[in-house]
């Protein structure tokens, strides 16, 4: 990003928040040096007055600054007034913002009544059929001036009422237009929101915040960096809205959640939030006050080392190359290691908290899908049956007791790897703190580092550091080892989804290992691989790709999520939507191999990929179809 990443080496070590322009909503500014905002949305009926007036106060007394409200109509945008004069009565003065989806009338309707709209280019003024279209220049131009034709009129009415709005790209939902231009891609996403933005700006109006939201995190973040780079290139510098679109429920959508908004926050992006679950709305509010607390000490964080230099594009994502190491590092997927070491013996629940289950057939413990790949047993020496696929590390002193196995490996710290002469042959695992100093590091091709941080900017420590290996021509895989506090479980889910998934989302570690003085190894297994799995770096369980339920949703949306769960959560590596409308229908499930989609009251349209297959399936039978759809593609397996 031309002044805070690509062009500035500096803000990749250093945490500074980049310095977007001030906007106000309602007597709620946002931006500068402003306190980073929450915002949720409410999922009640709009017609439904006294409900939807309800929820809101629900959300403002957990902790929400901004409420959005879908306005599918006119009809909808004028019963804001309504709502807001209703919690006007009960002391609540909170800024509302109108989610505006195709109808420009329905905008500019809002625009006189509430304190900001949020407009998604994709679909304000562009119909998506998913049709390729192709466009000489003036062609394209003509298409422009469309836009400029149908939007500046509510550019002018939200610049004479001091009214803010949000140009609110998602991955999903971009038009015909631009997919076909730029491809489904983040550059598109940017571009999409860019040609808004150059309309106001023309029109004298910046009262702006823009938002690149996507499902996946990879593409989430690249967006976000290309969006600032492209402002920067144009004089502007708008407030960014934060948000990973359909998250889902459960741990799942948290650390989706985190990975995507905790390491824009850490690396300086971000001036509001919305953590989207499919979850009543109130539970949004205090994930979304936890991410943004969890940044509240990186302003003097001890100093790290500056980069020589920038060996990756941000922009884009290429996996670091390594060289292979056993099972780690080149082209196999990042790996997971589970720490029994505070265990002199070892129980069966412990092996199982890890991921394993007990073969009859062969009287050994072996790993399932979800299996720890190194089980660390540090000093001890438990008498367990594992399988030749587990395989094992030990404190060096105790490994070179033991006697050779070939899938016993040796753990290292800098100075004992230095001073032994009894290596494994094939993988020597070594400790190394980002305080020591690269050029000194041994070249031996055997080595995988194990690599951990004390700063309290861990995300920008270690990734300095592995960027100084790429620098440097160090092709050994690096497992990242998390800080040891005594968080709980939530902050520490989150905390680890920030700093270590997002070094997993630029492709710069082949493994983790996380440790805590009070989680169950069952829990940080489970994170271990959720966060692997959000970060896209290894699918091992089924993803669902659900929208949080809005006025607009059509079906009970943590119902069907929870029934359709209960029916597939045994697919590996199946991505699954679930949206409670077409607004949020087969656009926003760009990523998913089948989806679930409201289309009528009672009607649900299964997709495969992007085209619907099954259109207006009776909703009692839908879960069904659903199955058996997944069953006729030839991507079902028996639980």
């Amino acid at each position: 990003m031309s002044t805070h990443f690509s062009d500035s080496l500096e803000t990749l070590t250093r945490y500074q928040r980049y310095q977007s322009r001030v906007v106000n909503i309602g007597d709620i500014p946002m931006g500068g040096n402003y306190p980073i905002r929450i915002q949720s949305m409410t999922n009640t009926d709009t017609m439904d007055t006294m409900a939807t007036v309800k929820q809101t106060i629900r959300l403002v007394d957990a902790g929400c600054e901004y409420v959005r409200i879908t306005a599918p109509s006119v009809k909808e945008a004028k019963n804001l007034a309504v709502i807001k004069a209703e919690l006007k009565k009960r002391g609540y003065t909170v800024p509302l913002i109108a989610d505006i989806h195709f109808v420009p009338r329905a905008a500019e309707e809002a625009a006189r009544l509430v304190e900001k709209v949020r407009v998604n280019p994709g679909n304000y003024v562009d119909r998506k059929r998913f049709q390729e279209l192709e466009y000489n220049q003036h062609e394209y131009q003509a298409e422009l001036d469309r836009i400029q034709e149908r939007f500046a009129p509510l550019v002018k009415l939200c610049r004479e009422e001091g009214t803010a709005m949000r140009i609110g790209s998602n991955h999903g939902s971009l038009s015909d237009r631009i997919l076909s231009h730029y491809g489904d891609t983040p550059k598109g996403m940017v571009e999409s929101a860019m040609e808004f933005v150059r309309i106001c700006a023309a029109n004298q109006f910046h009262d702006l915040v823009i938002s690149m939201k996507a499902s996946n995190t990879r593409i989430m973040i690249q967006a976000y960096r290309l969006l600032v780079d492209q402002m920067n290139r144009e004089g502007f510098n708008y407030p960014l809205h934060l948000g990973v679109t359909e998250a889902g429920d459960g741990d799942d959508a948290r650390i989706k959640s985190s990975l995507g908004i905790g390491s824009l926050l850490r690396d300086g992006l971000g001036d509001t939030i919305r953590v989207s679950l499919t979850e009543a709305p109130e539970a949004e509010i205090p994930v979304a006050l936890s991410i943004v607390t969890s940044i509240d000490t990186l302003s003097n964080h001890h100093p790290i080392e500056p980069l020589t230099s920038l060996p990756i594009n941000l922009f884009e994502y290429h996996r670091r190359e390594t060289q292979a190491v056993t099972i780690i590092g080149g082209d196999n997927v990042p790996i997971v290691v589970a720490d029994l070491s505070q265990m002199a013996t070892v129980s069966d629940d412990q092996l199982q908290a890890t991921g394993y289950h007990f073969d009859l057939l062969t009287n050994t413990w072996q790993p399932g899908d979800q299996g720890a790949d190194l089980l660390y047993f540090g000093q001890n020496r438990p008498e367990i049956k594992l399988s030749e696929k587990a395989l094992t590390l030990y404190d060096s002193e105790v490994w070179t007791d033991m006697g050779s196995m070939i899938q016993n490996y040796p753990v290292f710290t800098l100075t004992s790897f230095h001073a032994t002469k009894q290596k494994h042959p094939i993988a020597n695992f070594v400790h190394v703190n980002t305080t020591d100093q690269i050029t000194g590091l041994p070249d031996e091709s055997t080595i995988v580092w194990l690599l951990s941080s004390g700063n309290d900017h861990q995300l920008a420590d270690l990734r300095r550091f592995i960027l100084e290996l790429m620098n440097q021509g160090k092709t050994q895989p690096v497992i990242l080892l998390n800080r040891i506090n005594n968080q709980g479980r939530d902050e520490f889910l989150l905390g680890v989804s920030a700093e270590i998934g997002a070094i997993l989302n630029d492709g710069l570690a082949d493994g983790v290992w996380l440790r805590s003085s009070k989680i169950a190894a069952k829990d940080l297994n489970e994170i271990a691989y959720g966060v692997l799995q959000a970060s896209r770096s290894r699918m091992t369980k089924t993803e669902y790709i659900a929208c949080p339920s809005c006025g607009r949703t059509l079906f009970d949306l943590e119902e069907v999520t929870a029934q359709i769960r209960e029916r597939t959560s045994h697919l590996k590596g199946v991505k699954i939507g679930i949206m409670g409308c077409i607004v949020n229908g087969p656009g926003e499930m760009a990523d998913a191999d089948f989806g679930y989609v409201g289309t009528g009251p009672g009607k649900v349209s299964l997709y495969r990929g992007q085209m619907v297959v099954r259109p207006h399936v009776p909703q009692s039978q839908a879960v069904d179809s659903l199955i058996d759809l997944i069953k006729s593609e030839g991507f079902w397996v028996e639980p």
